[in-house]
């Protein structure tokens, strides 16, 4: 099978790589804009005015999309080496893949739709995305599991397993301090009062 040529390794790099410049891209100009503060904005915040909106949904977009190529390839390696050891259900492969996928249309709902322009649309593209990303994950970690000794090691198991861990701990706060706030503007000047829905 094509997934298990060498070469397409380069593809989740790619994604690293893509994903990590459209933050930096994006923070940059809105610093230098002066639309965002530079001490540790949200993400999305760098992305809400123009121009650093257009290079941050477009590059958020191709990111999406080299996600889900990357989410893609593992279904095919897993199922490559499923046909030998058969450790996990070929329904389960693929559910994982649904869960990725579904992330990944959440961060194109994310890249198209800014902050303060749609902001119920953005928050629930965000939901998806950082909800399916840890959905994913965890599945991820445990087929990892279910494949050792033979395609995995324990270390990579324990290594993906305790990004997950983390992924859940770090994804409830932000459910709940999300659901506290409501984003109507990012300028704030000292004595304004705050809206609060």
């Amino acid at each position: 099978m094509r997934c298990c040529m060498p070469g397409v390794a380069f593809v989740p790099a790619l994604l690293v790589c893509w994903s990590s410049a459209a933050f930096i891209i994006s923070y940059v100009i809105a610093v230098l804009a002066g639309h965002v503060e530079p001490f540790v904005p949200y993400i999305s915040d760098t992305g809400t005015k123009p121009p650093e909106s257009g290079v941050f949904g477009f590059m958020i977009n191709i990111s999406a999309l080299l996600a889900s190529i990357t989410m893609y390839i593992r279904y095919l390696l897993i199922e490559k080496q499923n046909e030998s050891s058969h450790f996990v259900r070929s329904s389960c492969n693929m559910f994982t893949l649904c869960v990725g996928l579904m992330g990944c249309t959440g961060m194109g709902i994310v890249a198209t739709f800014q902050e303060l322009a749609v902001p119920s649309v953005h928050d629930i593209g965000a939901l998806v995305a950082f909800g399916s990303g840890v959905v994913y994950i965890t599945l991820q970690s445990i087929i990892s599991y279910k494949s050792c000794p033979r395609w995995n090691t324990y270390f990579v198991c324990h290594i993906r397993m305790a990004i997950s861990v983390i992924s859940c701990i770090a994804f409830i706060p932000m459910i709940v301090f999300a659901s506290k706030i409501s984003m109507t503007k990012i300028d704030w000047t000292p004595g304004e009062k705050v809206k609060s829905y």
